[in-house]
């Protein structure tokens, strides 16, 4: 019964995306968006996600910010991020290149970085900070919506 309701208003719902009129792309709200991955070197077009669509979602005027943990703390390694070529999109290098000009904040989990071996040297080379679960909570608060990678 409950599966028959689910389904009946997933079917409904193409119906009501038709009915909501277009704006061509353009949001009427700015968002604060709050990026988090733990997505590391291993699966590279994951890791490189949060910045792919962070930057994407700067360029349509949301205020972007990107927490890192676990494995993608790595990524903040220099050659690391070198390595890194997601399937289908540009070198995570070019990405990152793109996120420091756009002076988007990145953060990456302190102790996950210190288990990694991630320096605050490694951090610089991005203008990224150590975080720590006090910051995360901070960037939970300020953002409208997070998005998890």
């Amino acid at each position: 019964m409950i599966r028959r309701s689910f389904l009946k208003h997933l079917a409904a719902l193409p119906l009501v995306a038709a009915a909501v009129p277009a704006t061509g792309g353009a949001s009427a709200a700015k968002l604060k968006i709050l990026m988090k991955s733990a997505w590391g070197s291993d699966d590279p077009t994951k890791a490189a996600f949060p910045f792919l669509h962070g930057d994407a979602l700067s360029e349509a005027g949301h205020e972007v910010q990107i927490f890192l943990l676990g494995e993608a703390v790595s990524l903040m390694r220099k050659s690391v991020a070198n390595s890194v070529v997601p399937v289908g999109w540009p070198p995570l290098s070019e990405v990152l290149s793109k996120i420091v000009t756009k002076k988007i904040p990145i953060y990456a989990c302190g102790a996950c970085s210190r288990t990694r071996g991630v320096t605050e040297a490694d951090l610089n080379e991005y203008g990224a900070k150590l975080g720590n679960p006090k910051i995360f909570v901070s960037l939970v608060e300020w953002s409208d919506k997070i998005i998890t990678k």
